[in-house]
């Protein structure tokens, strides 16, 4: 990004960054300096129980002096509407290397370079600060804003925070025995002060109909000098122990920037390859409370940043992209096993809550797409090993499901296809729900869950084949009869697959044009005759396909909303009425693969994703767009499954070329 987008404030405010530690805890912000969001912080500390997210260092607004002129390279907005000062004027460019989000200031002939980044597996950040040329040295001072909060809420008010200065910084002491924190510098000094500064603003909560003011502590001051060449550390750290030199840690995270995409083609884009590095930031190593609500060390993804944790569905659906297509063997073993230990009832827990309550156990797909996940791996790494590790864990999912298990999920012995869902139940990834009302409630047989059961059989018939385990026939049984039923979702009026079989109410099927039908021909079993999933590919591409992801309603549709704003019911209304998913992108373009046979043109579908990783938080993908043209980012600014599908899909075609 260069002055164009840097030094305006409409376009810098809404371009975000990020970094993150492999814990669940993170740093972002926008590329302006000032927060909009509650999320936006230095650090974001992931700490027990169970990965809980509090934000201890707001942020730290820097000044410069050089040659005796005064810089502000900093911005804040207030609720009174001012934003100052207005320190992006100065930005000569940001970008994302290596993963590191990196900002440029020019100080008449002298070049500031800062960044900002984490230490893996520690709740420790980084500010560096290099002058990269200058006639005379700069006079660094760098005031951080402090406060102790869940990454949800909103502080109001002053609160008794204490500080003890120490040698090159001070530890901070919020109220109410929480954990206190470090702030030091490399070099230069600290000036204790104590000063609160009232009324911030968060434009992005009042757009989503929420509380956006907010009151941050001022502890003091750091103040250093550096002359060309030369660089300094301010780190933020909640960790006991003593931190790491600044320059190590950025050392180490370049060399891992570097393993991460030796493997790639020398004509993968270098977007895509940023997207290798997006994929690293949503595995996760749980710290849990050892209470049995999370595995101590245990591996997980995390959905969303900023403000998702570890979801089921999402794990299962990413975990193809974000590890075993880049080679994170181990990564995908770990994550498989840490799942498979809370299977209840022959299901998968849907999302795993904030502050370490019991899982949830209200989804449909989540297992279902562990044998997908699992298949995907053993394809790639044959590892017998876990193969037999978890083969009794697939059976006992199939035999529940044959028995029926809870939401009504189980198979209908009249069809052999899975049926799932209760009256006020979500239970598909279309689960948007606010109080009692279900938006897209899909009760009946969603034509998403039976693909994923034909090649959860598909794949449980094979593996037990491999092991010569007795249950093969019972597999194959199940998946001639569920094979031969799924031609019951052709709908010939439309020319593609009916959304729900058997709809709650007593209707036969839901008609509606959705993009659930694609994942009957992305995933790898599909009974379907050739000019079906031809004509499937077809009306999705006409009716679906944008150039971020899929519509998840037609526009021609009665329902259909274009437009993703509003406060939380709102958009809960509009989460799946014609709003555009990011993943889906991925299963799209490998479907039209498999159809055509034309990876050139199947890529084609991918290319105009490379723009937005410039649009938004850079060098991710948002969850959701705008179902309307221009198609504008909204929902999480970076979400794992969005990166690991299209990341997946253009490795996979890419090969194919």
């Amino acid at each position: 990004m260069g002055r164009q987008a840097c030094g305006n404030w409409d376009q810098a405010s809404r371009l975000e960054w990020l970094a993150t530690n492999g814990l669940g805890g993170y740093a972002c912000g926008t590329v302006a300096g000032a927060h909009t969001r509650r999320y936006h912080g230095f650090l974001m500390a992931s700490l027990p129980p169970a990965g809980t997210r509090m934000l201890l260092v707001s942020k730290v607004d820097a000044s410069a002096l050089y040659l005796d002129e005064s810089f502000e390279l900093f911005a804040n907005e207030f609720t009174d509407g001012t934003v100052s000062p207005r320190g992006f004027v100065h930005l000569e460019s940001f970008a994302v290397n290596d993963g590191i989000p990196t900002w440029e200031w020019a100080l008449g002939d002298a070049l500031l370079q800062q960044k900002i980044y984490m230490a893996p597996g520690e709740n420790v950040s980084y500010l560096r600060f290099k002058l990269m040329r200058g006639s005379a040295p700069v006079k660094l001072s760098l005031k951080p804003l402090v406060t102790y909060r869940d990454y949800h809420s909103h502080l109001r008010g002053a609160r008794p925070f204490e500080v003890l200065s120490e040698i090159q910084g001070c530890r901070v002491q919020a109220p109410d025995a929480a954990l206190p924190f470090h702030l030091r510098i490399s070099r230069g000094a600290f000036q204790a002060a104590g000063d609160w500064y009232w009324n911030f603003f968060h434009r992005e909560e009042q757009a989503r109909g929420l509380d956006a003011a907010e009151d941050l502590f001022h502890p003091g001051e750091f103040r250093a000098e550096l002359g060309p060449g030369e660089s300094l550390h301010l780190l933020a750290t909640a960790e006991v122990n003593a931190p790491r030199d600044g320059e190590e840690v950025l050392k180490q995270l370049r060399e891992h920037a570097k393993a991460l995409t030796a493997g790639f083609a020398r004509t993968t884009p270098k977007a895509i390859r940023g997207l290798a590095l997006a994929a690293e930031q949503f595995v996760v190593r749980r710290l849990g409370s050892g209470n049995g609500q999370r595995d101590l060390g245990a591996t997980s993804i995390i959905a969303g940043y900023p403000w998702f944790g570890d979801w089921g569905r999402d794990t299962m659906i990413s975990l193809p992209g974000l590890a075993t297509a880049l080679q994170r063997y181990e990564v995908t073993a770990s994550v498989l096993r840490t799942y498979a230990k809370y299977l209840d009832g022959g299901m998968l827990p849907n999302r795993f809550p904030d502050f370490g309550e019991a899982p949830e156990y209200n989804t449909a797909d989540a297992t279902l797409w562990m044998f997908h996940a699992l298949d995907d791996y053993l394809r790639a790494k044959p590892d017998p090993e876990l193969l037999r590790e978890l083969y009794p864990a697939l059976v006992s999912v199939i035999r529940a499901h044959q028995a029926g298990t809870r939401f009504g999920i189980g198979v209908d012995p009249k069809d052999g296809l899975l049926k799932a869902g209760e009256h006020g139940t979500q239970l598909t990834w279309m689960d948007a729900k606010w109080g009692e009302q279900v938006f897209t409630p899909r009760v009946g047989k969603p034509v998403e869950i039976n693909a994923l059961w034909l090649n959860a059989l598909e794949v449980a018939m094979r593996l037990a084949a491999r092991l010569r385990a007795p249950e093969k026939n019972l597999f194959q049984s199940l998946l001639a009869q569920a094979s031969s039923s799924f031609a019951a979702f052709w709908n010939e009026s439309s020319g593609c697959l009916y959304d729900v079989l058997d709809v709650e109410g007593g209707s036969r099927a839901d008609p509606s044009i959705r993009p659930n039908q694609i994942l009957a021909l992305s995933l790898p079993y599909c009974p379907l005759p050739p000019e079906q999933m031809r004509s499937i590919v077809d009306v999705c591409g006409r009716e679906l396909l944008t150039s971020y992801g899929l519509r998840s309603l037609s526009p021609r549709s009665p329902g259909f909303v274009g437009s993703f704003t509003g406060d939380q019911r709102q958009r809960d209304g509009a989460y799946h009425m014609g709003t555009v998913w990011s993943w889906l992108l991925g299963p799209f373009a490998r479907a039209h693969y498999r159809v055509y046979q034309d990876a050139r043109l199947a890529l084609s579908f991918l290319a105009p994703i490379q723009q937005h990783l410039e649009e938004a938080c850079i060098g991710s993908v948002s969850e959701l767009f705008d179902g309307d043209a221009p198609h504008s980012a909204r929902g999480c600014f970076a979400q794992a499954w969005g990166v690991a599908e299209i990341l997946r899909a253009w490795l996979y075609l890419e090969r194919r070329i």
